[in-house]
C-alpha cells in the first residue's frame, strides 16, 4: 500500500498579521521614506545649494549658447521656484534606494523565497539601470544634442531659453532614457511571467527595433545624434535582456516547478 507524500511545509504559515498592524507598517515605512528624501534635501539645500544645482544641471545648454548669451527666467518666482524643484527632485533622486528599501522591506515578509530571489534582483537591477539611462542622457546626450540644435538656429535669432522650460525639456529626457533604459527589466518580466517565450523574443527583434526608432524620434530632439544615442543602446539592451531571462528564468523557479 503506497502512502501519499506529505507536502513540504508552507514557508508563510504563521507570519499572518492583522490588517491594522500592515496599516501601521505602512505608516512607518512612508514615514521612514520621507524622512530619507528630506534629509537629502537639507544637505543639498546647504550644499552646494538650489542655484548652484541648477547650474550643474543648465551647464550642458549654457556651454552650448552663443558667447554672452544667457538663459531667463519668465516667471516672476522662477529664479526661486525653479531651483527649489531641481533640489526637490535631485533629493528624490538620490533617496531612490532608501525608498524602495523601504517598500522592500514592506512587502518582503509576504514573499516566498522564491519569489524574493525574483524581485530584489530586479528591482535593484531597474535602479541602476534608471540612473544609468539618466547620466546617458546627461552626460553624452547633452553635449551633442545641444551644439546641434544651435548651429540650427538662424542668425537673426537671440536664442535665451527658459530656465521653467528648460527644466520641463530636461526631465522629459531624463524619464525617457532612464524608462528606455528599463528594457531588459522588461523583457526578462514578461519570460517570466510567460507572457512570451524566448523563441518569440528573438523573432520580435526586427519589430523591436522599428518600435525603438519610432519611440526615440519622438521623445528626443529634432536631430540624428540623439536619436541614434537612444535607439542603438534600447537594441543592444534588448539583447541583453534576452540574455538575462535565461538565467533569470532558472534561478527563480518555484520549488514545485523545479521538481518538474
Amino acid at each position: 500500500m503506497s502512502s501519499t507524500p506529505t507536502p513540504p511545509p508552507d514557508e508563510m504559515a504563521g507570519s499572518e498579521q492583522p490588517f491594522v498592524s500592515h496599516l501601521i507598517e505602512l505608516r512607518d515605512r512612508l514615514l521612514k521614506a520621507v524622512y530619507g528624501i528630506g534629509a537629502v534635501f537639507a544637505v543639498l539645500a546647504l550644499y552646494p545649494g538650489p542655484s548652484r544645482l541648477y547650474d550643474l544641471l543648465a551647464s550642458p545648454l549654457v556651454a552650448a549658447l552663443p558667447q554672452g548669451s544667457k538663459m531667463i527666467a519668465v516667471g516672476v518666482v522662477s529664479p526661486f521656484l525653479i531651483p527649489i524643484k531641481v533640489t526637490a527632485l535631485a533629493a528624490l533622486g538620490i533617496s531612490l534606494p532608501w525608498v524602495l528599501y523601504q517598500v522592500w522591506a514592506f512587502v518582503a515578509p509576504g514573499l516566498y523565497k522564491h519569489e524574493q530571489r525574483l524581485v530584489m534582483p530586479l528591482v535593484a537591477t531597474s535602479t541602476m539601470l534608471f540612473y544609468t539611462g539618466v547620466a546617458f542622457c546627461y552626460f553624452f546626450v547633452f553635449g551633442q544634442a545641444f551644439p546641434a540644435i544651435q548651429a540650427m538656429a538662424p542668425a537673426s535669432v537671440s536664442v535665451s531659453p527658459d530656465i521653467e522650460a528648460y527644466l520641463d525639456f530636461v526631465i522629459t529626457m531624463f524619464i525617457a532614457f532612464g524608462v528606455a533604459f528599463e528594457v531588459p527589466v522588461a523583457v526578462v518580466i514578461l519570460a517570466r511571467l510567460g507572457v512570451v517565450t524566448l523563441d518569440q523574443l528573438r523573432s520580435f527583434r526586427r519589430y523591436f527595433w522599428v518600435a525603438a526608432a519610432a519611440v526615440s524620434g519622438l521623445v528626443t530632439p529634432p536631430d540624428a545624434v540623439s536619436m541614434i544615442a537612444l535607439l542603438v543602446p534600447m537594441g543592444l539592451l534588448y539583447e541583453v535582456g534576452i540574455l538575462a531571462a535565461q538565467v533569470f528564468i532558472k534561478h527563480t523557479q518555484a520549488p514545485a516547478e523545479a521538481s518538474e
